[in-house]
């Protein structure tokens, strides 16, 4: 939330300007870069007509909260109206949407959508947006949760005429989702009395709803098996219900005109691709349309098979990997659902392949060829080994070849990290995969993050989170080499050693060893805090805590990053991998590692240098160097 207060209050700064200089530096200070242009410029012609349109319906006690953040998503609603219900005095809110069009029209195959002459590209139904957004404030704010009538949602297109926006009205279903435009003012001051009290002020009530418990994040996999067999969990909200609604009515166009074509949903960790994933099969299945979910990730595919399958086997058959279809006939599916598609190969084939199949043919051109309707999730990013192709720009090209149409949808707010954006831009910009160069670390109160002075310190940190009924996992960069796995009944190798503090590395084969969980169930399965996940495990899962180590092929010197490849072990750097691939795909690792946590993330390096580095970043107790745009060194 950018800011609070009465709508007295608010409209006084808003007539004096302090409230957009105010959002303004609040914006800065939790997001760590200034506002678009276009976000202050809605601010300053919509906020005020709200504040009017308050004021005049006799509510300026009600609390407004702007741009108030939802829980664990870096989404914000416009505006969050607190107060007491006239009828029952029992807290009530109303979310607010405003947009400043003034005509939109609903898209020709699905009302959901709708087109505005100033986008490209279709957007969400104001009507569905705010509905969407009350729907998770109830799935996540204790304080409505078990009140989901205490809360309302309305989009107020104050510049609109009845006529321009009249298509928009389709979806409207209960007091969830109302629109208003302009012409209407009269009936949104009417519809605001009829929510809050004009004799209470709403102060209590917005205390309320802040302090509410953020219910726990409905994971992935914990809720998996009932996402693909029943109706949805998660709640897609803006561009991710964009995604969801254009891969379906890509699959429907193919049904009615046996037509064909592609699409690529991009997006950091965390923002929601492997949910829309799941959400897109489930759908397709309830539909009776052939489809299945591919992956190139065996830990993420067999924890989908065994949570999602665990009593009906037709739906663990769901889950496939990437090399899955070499033999497949071409548009056999209706859609193939491709979750991180950042580690497609360049073949199928494998040295277990059979010679008659090793026929050279792309991967991409396979799943593309096996259905009418591929779609592809990924985030370029994650690219970490060697031989991993998916990018956007790959998939465009493949498509092209074949004349298909190729559409992409990008997806910005995340998930991950509690919703933090600014943590994900600090990691980005910490491993120097955006430019500018480190930067300290400003705490927003969505996100925790310390550095350990030592591996002892991470490891007692993580046991005490663990006490306190959170999920923790360690991982650390391919530093140290992997033993065998032992006898059943024999203790794990300690191979992960710093000083006198040691740790095994978590198992690779696909069954339990001395009382730790198979490969594939290591970021789900509560025994796998004992051992030290590697990135191929980590990579797709998440948990409360994340405890990374930064191992001796990513050190800071000076005032740049050095990447070693001699202190890697990871098999997959072949002498012929360059040494720019290695500089990239160990940085890469580490994004991956630093963004698993859901709550938290303690790192530890194991360099001193290093850890000074990180400790006057994440301090800000120390002088930084300035950042350098010069390429970083690496060490062979």
């Amino acid at each position: 939330m950018l800011f609070r207060a009465s709508a007295n209050t608010v409209a006084v700064m808003a007539l004096d300007g302090s409230l957009f200089l105010h959002l303004t530096e609040q914006f800065v200070h939790m997001h760590g870069y200034r506002p678009g242009a276009s976000e202050v410029r809605s601010w300053e012609r919509s906020i005020p007509l709200l504040a009017a349109a308050l004021n005049e319906a006799g509510l300026g006690d009600v609390e407004v909260m702007l741009e108030y953040a939802l829980p664990l998503n870096s989404k914000r609603a416009d505006a969050v109206l607190a107060g007491v219900h006239p009828g029952t005095g029992e807290p009530s809110y109303v979310v607010v949407e405003l947009k400043q069009w003034s005509q939109a029209a609903p898209h020709e195959d699905d009302p959901t959508l709708c087109h505005v002459d100033a986008y490209a590209h279709a957007v969400l139904n104001p009507i569905e947006q705010v509905t969407r957004y009350c729907e998770y404030l109830v799935n996540f704010n204790g304080a409505v949760a078990e009140h989901g009538d205490r809360i309302q949602g309305v989009a107020f297109l104050h510049n609109a005429t009845e006529f321009g926006v009249a298509g928009l009205r389709e979806i409207e279903r209960d007091a969830r989702g109302l629109l208003f435009t302009g012409e209407r003012r009269g009936a949104f001051l009417d519809h605001l009395r009829s929510k809050l009290s004009d004799r209470h002020p709403g102060a209590l009530a917005a205390d309320e709803l802040l302090a509410g418990a953020t219910v726990p994040s409905k994971q992935l996999m914990s809720v998996a098996a009932q996402e693909v067999r029943e109706r949805q969990q998660f709640v897609l909200l803006d561009e991710q219900q964009v995604a969801y609604r254009m891969v379906l009515n890509a699959v429907e166009r193919a049904k009615r005109a046996d037509h064909k074509e592609v699409l690529i949903v991009t997006g950091g960790p965390g923002t929601g691709k492997s949910v829309i994933a799941l959400q897109l099969l489930g759908e397709l299945y309830r539909r009776g349309v052939a489809a299945v979910h591919a992956t190139g990730s065996q830990s993420f595919t067999k924890t989908m098979r065994k949570v999602v399958g665990s009593r009906k086997r037709e739906v663990q058959d769901l889950f496939k990997y990437f090399n899955s279809f070499m033999t497949t006939e071409k548009n056999s599916l209706g859609a193939v659902i491709c979750d991180e598609a950042h580690r497609i190969r360049e073949t199928s084939a494998n040295r277990y392949t059979r010679a008659a199949l090793r026929t050279g043919r792309a991967q991409i051109d396979e799943l593309i060829d096996v259905a009418h309707v591929p779609v592809f999730f990924l985030d370029e990013h994650q690219v970490v080994r060697p031989g991993e192709m998916g990018t956007v720009e790959e998939i465009r090209q493949a498509a092209a070849r074949r004349g298909i149409a190729c559409h992409v949808v990008p997806l910005d707010s995340q998930f991950r990290c509690g919703g933090s954006d600014a943590y994900l831009r600090w990691v980005v910009r910490l491993l120097g995969l955006e430019a500018g160069g480190p930067v300290r670390w400003e705490p927003d109160g969505r996100m925790r993050l310390l550095v350990a002075d030592s591996p002892e310190e991470l490891n007692a940190f993580l046991d005490a989170r663990r006490a306190e009924k959170f999920g923790a996992r360690m991982s650390a960069g391919y530093c140290w080499r992997w033993s065998p796995e032992p006898k059943p009944g024999d203790p794990l190798p300690l191979d992960v050693v710093i000083g006198g503090w040691a740790r095994p590395w978590n198992l690779r084969g696909d069954r339990s060893v001395s009382g730790a969980p198979p490969s594939a169930l290591w970021a789900t399965d509560p025994a796998g805090f004992g051992q030290i996940g590697c990135v191929y495990t980590a990579q797709g899962f998440e948990y409360d805590w994340s405890g990374v180590i930064i191992g001796p092929d990513l050190v800071w010197r000076g005032d740049r990053w050095i990447t070693d490849r001699t202190a890697s072990k990871d098999p997959v750097f072949k002498k012929s991998t360059s040494d720019s691939d290695v500089d990239r795909l160990i940085r890469n690792t580490y994004k991956v590692l630093l963004t698993r946590g859901m709550v938290g993330t303690i790192v530890y390096s194991t360099d001193p240098e290093t850890r000074e580095k990180l400790r006057e970043l994440v301090s800000g107790q120390h002088e930084s160097p300035p950042a350098t745009t010069e390429e970083p060194l690496l060490r062979r």
